[in-house]
């Protein structure tokens, strides 16, 4: 059942989301071909009881965190992927405190991951947009009636109803639209939102 949940677009979901620890290892290795970090062996045995495979190459363990900046954190993915899914998703910045808070860690943990995710988005080692890394552009409108045009008492009843006491607010009434267009694919993609 987890295994079909589409992606997470609240902190809830992506907690439930991360949790299957499938999704590591489909994100480490998308094209199912477990490989060895050490070795580049593709030979191994899966240990149920540590999460962990075993390479029949070079006979060690290892786990999906070697090679990463997850290497050496005793912190579970679950923990690590969901903390990604923050610092990428909550629009005016998430802090160490509120990190720890939600994920249940310490507050020093939490900016030890904060500073490791940050370094790895500083140094763009993260396809953006259409997944080739290329530029893109963006642009906002509003869509809808012209404020200035409209009956007093349609105006009125929708000043009264978002709140707003400006006059002459060309987004009063109308719906915003953004779209994002990624050059090298040229793929674009809009968004609305009243």
């Amino acid at each position: 059942m987890a295994n079909t949940m589409s992606q997470p677009k609240t902190l809830q979901e992506a907690i439930v989301y991360f949790s299957d620890p499938e999704r590591a290892v489909n994100l480490r290795w998308p094209d199912k071909r477990v490989a060895c970090p050490r070795c580049g062996a593709l030979e191994h045995s899966f240990l149920k009881t540590r999460l962990m495979w075993f390479c029949k190459g070079c006979k060690k363990q290892f786990s999906v965190k070697p090679g990463t900046i997850f290497e050496d954190s005793p912190l579970g993915m679950d923990k690590w992927m969901t903390a990604f899914w923050m610092v990428c998703n909550c629009k005016n910045g998430v802090s160490s405190a509120e990190m720890a808070r939600t994920l249940k860690i310490t507050q020093k943990s939490a900016w030890f991951m904060l500073h490791r995710i940050r370094e790895v988005l500083k140094n763009h080692s993260i396809e953006k947009l259409g997944g080739t890394g290329g530029a893109g552009e963006s642009d906002e409108t509003f869509v809808g009636p012209n404020p200035n045009r409209m009956h007093a008492d349609k105006k009125l009843r929708l000043q009264q109803i978002r709140g707003q006491q400006r006059r002459g607010d060309i987004a009063l009434g109308k719906t915003a639209v953004m779209g994002i267009l990624d050059r090298d694919t040229r793929t674009i993609r809009t968004r609305s939102a009243r």
